[in-house]
């Protein structure tokens, strides 16, 4: 099975934004499969159907940032986002 961060290493299609994404909803992923829910239960109890939420976990669909936030907070998460300034070229 090949891991995300092996992949990550070699694409070069995706934008920073777009890889951010991948990763949040790979952790979350990953903390439902850990807590036992299945994807029909979840997506039953986040309010959406099982077809869904396949197809954002198989990145056929990006999901927005609400809708990352109502996966995380099914898994009793939060998302937060922080604003920085941007670092300055040297």
């Amino acid at each position: 099975m090949r891991k995300w961060e092996d992949i990550d290493k070699h694409q070069t299609a995706a934008t920073k934004e777009e890889l951010s994404i991948v990763d949040t909803l790979s952790f979350l992923e990953v903390q439902r499969i850990k807590q036992g829910i299945s994807q029909i239960e979840f997506a039953k109890k986040i309010g959406m159907t099982q077809p869904q939420l396949a197809k954002i976990e198989n990145l056929d669909s990006i999901p927005t940032l609400p809708t990352l936030n109502k996966y995380a907070a099914g898994l009793g998460l939060q998302i937060k986002l922080s604003i920085s300034p941007l670092m300055e070229a040297k």
